[in-house]
């Protein structure tokens, strides 16, 4: 299960935890009584280059279809029998397009 932190709303720090000083609250009648109040600070997520690349590559192997498992099983009795044939031509062929999109994923090394 993905969790999808795009859309999650900041809160601040006073939603996410309880209040640790609820027992001194009377106790500072300068804080309550001033009319500055402290800038509430909210967390924040990015999220890097590699991380959306990741994603993407996800999203494009969700939307690849499912193994069909009968074309599976005949292409294994075909080669254990020696009737499976390799095109040398066509191999290499898709071994090109597999690398260029491996190659247009752009997972770079750091």
């Amino acid at each position: 299960m993905a969790i999808d932190i795009n859309n999650l709303k900041t809160a601040s720090h006073a939603q996410l935890r309880p209040n640790r000083d609820a027992g001194a609250a009377g106790k500072n009648t300068d804080a309550a009584t001033s009319n500055t109040a402290a800038p509430v600070k909210t967390d924040s997520v990015s999220i890097t280059a590699q991380a959306q690349q990741l994603q993407g590559a996800q999203s494009k192997m969700a939307s690849l279809p499912e193994v069909d498992q009968s074309k599976v099983d005949a292409i294994k009795l075909a080669i254990s029998e020696g009737r499976y044939k390799v095109d040398p031509e066509k191999l290499a062929a898709n071994i090109a397009n597999f690398e260029a999109d491996l190659n247009g994923l752009n997972f770079d090394q750091e």
